[in-house]
């Protein structure tokens, strides 16, 4: 089965982003927005089990990546520059290995390789307790989550997920039993064999603790032609906590290959 996807733009140099866990790709819209205006066809892709694309029991790195290859073969893209972030860059990394001549450039946002303790539990356990045949509006959904997310920048950002499945009934685009299920899987390492010899660009937060000084070695190790820039002044969310800095660099990458 396909993946869904928002396409913009008419450029001839595609560009696949890939979301982050319970996100969509249209999260990405408003950075998208830009790369299209600067000569890319972007694709926002939803990865299985989330948004609009399909659900599947089966839910790992492998087949995310399997996903992303059939998405190319599907559109006839026979290469790409790939951008992943949490997740998705964990994809992305994964892809880069198994399918390494699709790739044109790489870029990670704010995640290594490396195995992490999961960070989402009670954000699952919260969405897991969502129950649609009470909750009748996306203000008794927040007030709900507050219980177990206090950030209100956090519950925004899950609550984009929601939607009306039928007149009278609220659901979320997300398959949240298999997520759950998974979120053991997605935070393992991913296994890499040897090198990957495209420029790569790692992208990490000024605040965040995703990438560490030691899993740099853990990337020097497998992308030989890599970079790991830090955007000031943005934790996780990169892309949005400081998009002039996350743009600046990203076009230095795309433009000139600066490798550091």
């Amino acid at each position: 089965m396909n993946l869904y996807s928002n396409i913009l733009g008419e450029g001839n140099n595609h560009l696949i982003i890939l979301h982050g866990f319970l996100g969509i790709g249209d999260n990405w819209k408003s950075q998208a927005k830009i790369f299209a205006n600067n000569s890319f066809k972007v694709h926002l892709v939803d990865q299985r089990n989330h948004g609009r694309s399909f659900w599947n029991n089966n839910f790992n790195y492998d087949v995310l990546a399997d996903d992303l290859k059939f998405y190319m073969d599907h559109h006839n893209i026979h290469k790409a520059i790939i951008l992943g972030h949490s997740m998705g860059g964990k994809t992305a990394m994964n892809f880069s290995f198994k399918y390494p001549k699709r790739i044109e450039k790489l870029i990670i946002i704010d995640i290594s390789p490396k195995k992490y303790k999961s960070k989402h539990d009670m954000i699952l356990i919260g969405l897991s307790s969502l129950n649609f045949e009470i909750i009748k509006s996306r203000k008794q959904a927040d007030d709900h989550l507050s219980h177990f997310v206090s950030e209100p920048n956090i519950r925004n950002f899950l609550l984009k997920n929601l939607y009306w499945k039928s007149p009278d009934r609220l659901s979320l685009r997300f398959n949240i039993s298999i997520l759950k299920n998974s979120s053991i899987e997605l935070n393992k390492e991913i296994k890499l064999s040897g090198v990957f010899d495209k420029p790569t660009l790692f992208l990490k937060g000024e605040f965040s603790d995703y990438i560490s000084t030691k899993d740099i070695e853990l990337i020097k190790k497998h992308f030989i032609k890599y970079s790991v820039l830090e955007v000031k002044e943005s934790g996780h969310w990169v892309h949005v906590d400081n998009q002039k800095d996350f743009f600046k660099k990203i076009n230095n990458f795309l433009n000139h290959n600066i490798l550091l």
